[in-house]
């Protein structure tokens, strides 16, 4: 910039010098022709390229900012994206726990959120943020999606901790909806990397069982308050005894995506009594 300004100078001078006196007249004329008219035309092109550059500069800077701006909107546009895909899953999941609390409406329940879990991709156990003060004890039966989860095993004042069906310590008596036949499900975390756990101890004397017949929990439970779904049968083979049944079932909540559930605040036995 300077070296353009001070050449810029020289060749207004020597353009003055040309024009007021004659101090390149006659002879040394010619030279000025072939020294002073190269080196203005070599000023020129020098200052319309420095000229065109600094636009391009100020053109780049523009673009810069502009890239910037855009970037700030686009990452504005993704988090509101994202919170609005957050707020439609949890609409979902609100939905479907209503639809629930209205097929159960004979219990009084509160709802939960989970606030943490057991390593790994399922929930065979976790705690939820209610707890005693809320009315939560031990025993009390867990639902989502469509039917049963489990039931708690552990509370505190403001937490409980939930043990899942799908837990391979985890045994439910249940019934078949259709029969009324008796059976026993079994968590199985192995079985439940296919999405299903198995079944026992299904006496089927008049062969009516079918697969797709649906699972509900008996009325003989000592756990488990009667009639909640617990899924479909998926499978089913005649044991070696010729006797009895066992076989796999679909359960009817996803166990690899839960956020909220609902604790029916009744106990078995206090229905009992």
């Amino acid at each position: 910039k300077y070296l353009l300004f001070i050449l810029t100078i020289l060749c207004a001078g020597m353009i003055i010098l040309t024009f007021n006196t004659n101090i390149f007249s006659g002879g040394l004329n010619t030279v000025v022709g072939y020294v002073i008219i190269p080196f203005e035309k070599g000023i020129s092109t020098v200052g319309g390229w420095l000229s065109d550059r600094s636009e391009e500069l100020v053109q780049i800077r523009m673009l810069l900012t502009e890239n910037e701006s855009l970037k700030n909107q686009i990452d504005e546009l993704m988090i509101e994206n994202t919170t609005l895909q957050q707020d439609r899953y949890e609409l979902t999941n609100l939905r479907e726990l209503y639809q629930l609390d209205s097929q159960y409406e004979g219990y009084e329940k509160i709802g939960a959120r989970i606030i943490a879990k057991d390593a790994g991709n399922w929930f065979p156990s976790f705690v939820i943020d209610k707890g005693t003060n809320d009315g939560i004890s031990v025993d009390m039966n867990v639902i989502a999606g469509s039917g049963l989860v489990g039931r708690i095993v552990d509370v505190g004042p403001n937490w409980a901790k939930v043990t899942s069906i799908i837990a391979d310590n985890s045994n439910v008596s249940g019934k078949v909806l259709a029969t009324s036949d008796y059976l026993v499900v079994s968590g199985d975390l192995e079985l439940y990397g296919g999405g299903v756990i198995r079944f026992e101890k299904l006496v089927d004397s008049a062969d009516k069982v079918v697969e797709g017949d649906k699972i509900v929990t008996s009325n003989i439970s000592d756990k488990y308050l009667p009639n909640i779904l617990i899924g479909y049968i998926s499978s089913l083979n005649v044991d070696a005894n010729n006797i009895t049944k066992s076989g796999q079932l679909t359960p009817a909540v996803d166990f690899e995506h839960l956020e909220e559930v609902l604790v029916i605040l009744q106990l078995k036995q206090s229905i009992e009594e």
